[in-house]
């Protein structure tokens, strides 16, 4: 347990990268012939920007790649004095061990202000010679439109089910765990396409060294069980508001909830629920403005009932 497993079996080459083919084939062309534009990989966290970029670096440079390559997050250097000062220091220079370029990647590039992306648009066009640029980010929408123009855009997709859970094993394997079927789709169910989140969870739970059940991955994730959520919007719309409300307090204590969270598993559970859709159709209606409402600061125990009562009310006999 003394290395971060994220980065212990961080795949160190672009064939090694799990459910982005469609992606490692294109860069793995740019590594062939020797040369590559400014790139930009947009996409959910978790689905292997960085790790793409660390091994786009190293396949590129080879030994060299530490002294060729650099890594920033925008999210904590985001204003015009970093694009003016550290990234421009490193662009003008030259590249070493004979590479014809070097690489700056910019991770969470959507949190950059729009004076920075303004300066950073003239730097890539200035230092393009010898200075590529990768840009990460969640949000494509964000960069202004000069420096997507420049850029190849790069798609993460988010990672199905069977790329999540033969990755896991893989580690569970190497690792020695012991882990049951069901807390292992229960951790493939947390992710939702995130590798990062996944690896993070099991090397929680993996932790505690017992062998790792589902209550356990709930539990160590923060999430509440989906079946208890289930159970508790189930009661509700058969007309048991107060046990209803009891459950759901229950809930949100065993697992250290806000309503914020528990809103959101809510609303994962309609599509699970024996109702028609247009009583779906309302209840997500009704969900987001509920969530609207705990956002801008509304007592999350109102709120929460006010849900409640709402499901009562669809779930009573039809007028």
């Amino acid at each position: 347990m003394n290395e971060i497993w994220t980065e212990k079996y961080r795949p160190k080459v672009l064939k090694d990268v799990v459910g982005q083919s469609n992606v490692t084939e294109r860069l793995s062309s740019y590594v062939t012939s020797r040369n590559m534009p400014h790139l930009m990989f947009t996409g959910p966290a978790g689905t292997g920007k960085t790790t793409c970029a660390l091994a786009l670096a190293r396949e590129m440079f080879g030994d060299q790649w530490k002294g060729n390559f650099i890594e920033l997050n925008a999210s904590d250097e985001r204003g015009i004095d970093v694009v003016r000062g550290k990234i421009k220091e490193f662009a003008r220079t030259a590249p070493l061990g004979g590479a014809d370029f070097k690489i700056i990647f910019m991770d969470e590039a959507d949190a950059l202000t729009n004076d920075a992306q303004s300066a950073l648009r003239r730097t890539m066009e200035k230092y393009s010679r010898i200075c590529r640029f990768v840009l990460s980010c969640n949000y494509s929408s964000k960069i202004i439109d000069p420096i997507q123009s420049r850029c190849a855009v790069f798609r993460f997709r988010p990672l199905t089910k069977e790329d999540l859970e033969d990755y896991l094993k893989m580690i569970v394997d190497k690792e020695g765990i012991k882990i049951q079927e069901d807390a292992l789709q229960g951790l493939v169910h947390v992710a939702r396409g995130d590798m990062r989140r996944a690896v993070n969870s099991l090397q929680v739970a993996a932790s505690l060294g017992k062998p790792i059940d589902i209550d356990t991955i709930y539990q160590t994730t923060g999430i509440a069980n989906p079946d208890e959520v289930k159970k508790i919007l189930e009661t509700a719309l058969a007309g048991n508001f107060v046990l209803a409300r009891d459950m759901l307090d229950q809930t949100m204590i065993n697992f250290g909830l806000s309503g914020q969270d528990i809103v959101r598993q809510i609303h994962s559970m309609f599509f699970e629920l024996s109702i028609s859709d247009s009583e779906k159709v309302r209840l997500v209606d009704k969900t987001g403005e509920i969530e609207f409402r705990i956002v801008e600061g509304s007592n999350e125990r109102i709120q929460l009932e006010a849900l409640l009562a709402y499901l009562v009310m669809i779930g009573g006999p039809k007028r």
